[in-house]
């Protein structure tokens, strides 16, 4: 039996009595409560049994108008313009390879499912405001996590079924919803594949800038991986300390280093994939082009997307690790 639709209107909560409807009726759309053609009910009616003024119905009514979600017709009232579903993506920052994970994203999901795009930058009260706004108001959540020991907290009030994590395994249990990439038994699989390469060079040098998020355990298994296979390395956490030599390998999360690193190429006059090698973490849709081909090591940031969008569109639990894989190119 289908669940009728009624408004609940917390008069001592923080939340705007106009957007605590707006919510109420964007929920009821998306869990079905509420179908495409449905009567909702008239102004009237809402101010009397919950104590409303008819400016903050109008209002809440005037805005889900024009998200496009109900219409109107003289006489006869309100009714929900069609099934549409809002869905928040909440990522770190925008870089070539987030791109990729968007466009992926977008064009598997349905028309009728609108997708609004926030930034935390690895800052908690960004994260926090952006999460706190957004609840109620969405069908399904997707989120970037990060490493700060607020995130739980904050996500706290997003039920399970409604919340998808993504990206990296950290701040998360066993009962979340997940698609992540693995940064380190993965990581050093792939690194394994090229091992033959990186025996051509000297050391290997792994530049881990301060202003790189990227998860640490990749340090760790870069360090394991040189051991078990006897190769010379380092570890450069200064920029300024990046200079490039020949016999050299060098891996970066950073795309800002790789372009150092093909600026000193050119000054120094040396060939990358025969003079020196670099690898780069992160598969962008130029790195194939750039410098005869940049070789990476990288998650399919495609497959990430057609996941995400899997779980918005199956009410399905999800729980899964998109492989990380080794593309060798010119550079190694």
């Amino acid at each position: 039996m289908k669940k009728k639709f009624s408004f609940n209107i917390n008069h001592e909560s923080d939340i705007p009595k106009y957007q605590q409807l707006v919510n109420s009726i964007n929920n009821a759309i998306a869990e079905n409560i509420l179908g495409k053609g449905e009567q909702l009910p008239s102004v009237n009616s809402i101010c009397q049994k919950n104590q409303l003024s008819r400016d903050t119905v109008f209002k809440a009514y005037s805005i889900l108008k024009e998200q496009k979600l109900i219409d109107s017709v003289p006489n006869k009232g309100y009714f929900v313009a069609g099934e549409t579903r809002k869905v928040l993506l909440v990522l770190d920052t925008f870089k070539a390879y987030k791109e990729v994970l968007y466009h992926s994203f977008i064009d598997n999901l349905p028309e009728n499912i609108i997708v609004d795009v926030q930034f935390h930058h690895y800052n908690i009260d960004n994260f926090k405001t952006i999460i706190n706004n957004s609840i109620g108001k969405y069908y399904k959540y997707v989120v970037m996590n990060f490493d700060d020991k607020e995130v739980t907290s904050a996500l706290a009030s997003i039920s399970n079924e409604k919340l998808l994590l993504i990206d990296w395994n950290i701040h998360s249990d066993s009962k979340n919803n997940y698609v992540f990439q693995d940064f380190g038994k993965a990581f050093y699989e792939a690194l394994e594949q090229g091992v033959d390469l990186f025996k051509k060079y000297k050391e290997i040098v792994f530049i881990y800038p301060p202003f790189t998020y990227h998860p640490k355990e990749a340090l760790d298994y870069f360090k394991k991986f040189c051991s078990d296979f006897d190769l010379n390395h380092k570890v450069i956490s200064n920029p300024k300390d990046f200079f490039i030599q020949k016999d050299i390998a060098y891996i970066s999360v950073s795309d800002r280093i790789l372009g150092i690193f093909l600026e000193q190429c050119r000054e120094k006059d040396l060939e990358p994939g025969k003079d020196v090698g670099f690898l780069s973490y992160n598969e962008t849709p130029m790195k194939k082009f750039i410098y005869k081909g940049i070789s990476v090591v990288t998650t399919d940031f495609n497959e990430l997307g057609i996941k995400a969008a899997e779980f918005v569109t199956k009410d399905e639990p999800m729980q899964y690790y998109v492989p990380t894989k080794l593309t060798i190119r010119e550079s190694l």
